[in-house]
Formats: C-alpha cells, structure tokens, sequence
C-alpha cells in the first residue's frame, strides 16, 4: 500500500426495505470514528440502489485513493458477520432497489467474468474476528441484490484498473433494535465494529490465505 499510513475505504449502505437504520452504515461508521492503530479509515455511505451505488463507490475511491476496500452490506437473519468469497454478474432483484428499480437476469457489467473471488485473504479475516469473539463465518453467496451488485463492482474495479488495491465485501447481521421481540438473529452494531476492526488489521498486511476448512456441503 502507497504511503506511510495505509488506507482503508470502508463503504455502508444507506437503510432500504422500509428499514429506518442500516447496520453496516452503523458499524463502517463507527470503526472510522475509531479505527484500528496505524490505519487511516474513511466510511462513505452508498446509495441502495443499482447502478448509483457503483457510482458513488467509484467516486470514493477515485477520492482517497485506498489500498484496502471492504465494502459492508446488511444480511438480515444471518446470525453473524460474513465475509463474502465471491461475487456473480447478475442482478436479480427479489424487491425494488431504493430508487424502484427491480432488475431481473441483468448482467452487472455485460461481456464481464461469471464471477470474481474477492481478493480479501478472506479465511484469515474470519479467523481474526472468531479470535475477537465475535461470530463470523465464510460465505460463498452475496446474494443477487445491491449487495452483490457493490461486491462484482469492486471487484471488476480491481481487476481492471486498480490491481494494486485489494478489496471485498462483508455482510452483517441486523442489530437488535431491529428485531426487538428476539424473533432473529442479531449482533450490536459495537459488536460488529469489533469484528471488522479485527478483519482490517488482519487484511491490510496479508495477501497469502489461511489453508483452513470453511467449506459447506449445501
């Protein structure tokens, strides 16, 4: 990473689905409040809408120029945080994005890869935010919303025009405020920042992975 100090764009999403709040705008804000020692952090907050939210993440990195992009979305149900290890062309939207757009079968880049694994040492950071004590797991889906339309949009923007950054994409659980009667999983967003605190640290100076199981069988 160029510079003394490395740095780090930590992207959230702005709230969608009739939600009031955003965990991972919640947590990418705090670690930047309160960032790892010798890293410098900057949270931007992404529209939840296809296209724009591309948009926007272009422009923040074109602006702080980072090494490390780890860009946070919210998977509400999952019991932890999960570091994504793949992302796939296509938008297939379940409900309308923020702006009401509902793509079905649209490719995220057309004439781009099936798929691009992240370039996270991506079991390294679940072993450093399990080692933090917060509940994590490898994914092998991002899902086909603006989720994975960020996580393809990275990393084709990575592998096309910055192969010196390295990046990928995190989900979160929903905090407790949002399900309130316990019906759902959830984690603190305090929580959650103590996990991607762990991830970065973990992330910044490694490019070899962890040969360790994190597979699944369904």
């Amino acid at each position: 990473m160029s510079g003394s100090t490395p740095r780090v764009l930590l992207t959230g999403f702005e709230p969608f689905d009739g939600e009031s709040v955003n965990p991972s705008w919640q947590a990418a804000e705090a670690v930047a409040a309160a960032p790892p020692a010798g890293l410098d952090v900057t949270a931007v907050r992404l529209p939840c809408v296809f296209g724009e939210s591309l948009t926007a993440l272009r422009a923040a990195v074109a602006e702080t120029r980072p090494g490390l992009v780890v860009c946070l979305g919210q998977a509400g149900g999952r019991p932890g945080v999960t570091v994504e290890r793949v992302a796939i062309n296509v938008d297939d939207a379940r409900i309308p994005d923020n702006a009401g757009a509902q793509p079905i079968d649209v490719p995220v880049v057309p004439g781009g890869p099936a798929a691009y694994f992240s370039t996270l040492p991506v079991k390294r950071c679940v072993a450093a935010m399990r080692k933090a004590g917060v509940p994590t797991a490898l994914s092998n889906t991002a899902g086909t919303f603006v989720c994975n339309h960020v996580a393809y949009g990275l990393a084709h923007l990575l592998a096309t025009e910055l192969p010196d950054a390295r990046g990928g994409f995190v989900h979160v659980p929903w905090a407790p405020d949002q399900v309130p009667d316990g019906s759902a999983p959830s984690l603190p967003v305090e929580t959650v920042a103590q996990g991607v605190r762990a991830l970065l640290l973990a992330a910044v100076p490694a490019r070899e992975d962890l040969r360790v199981t994190e597979g699944a069988t369904h």
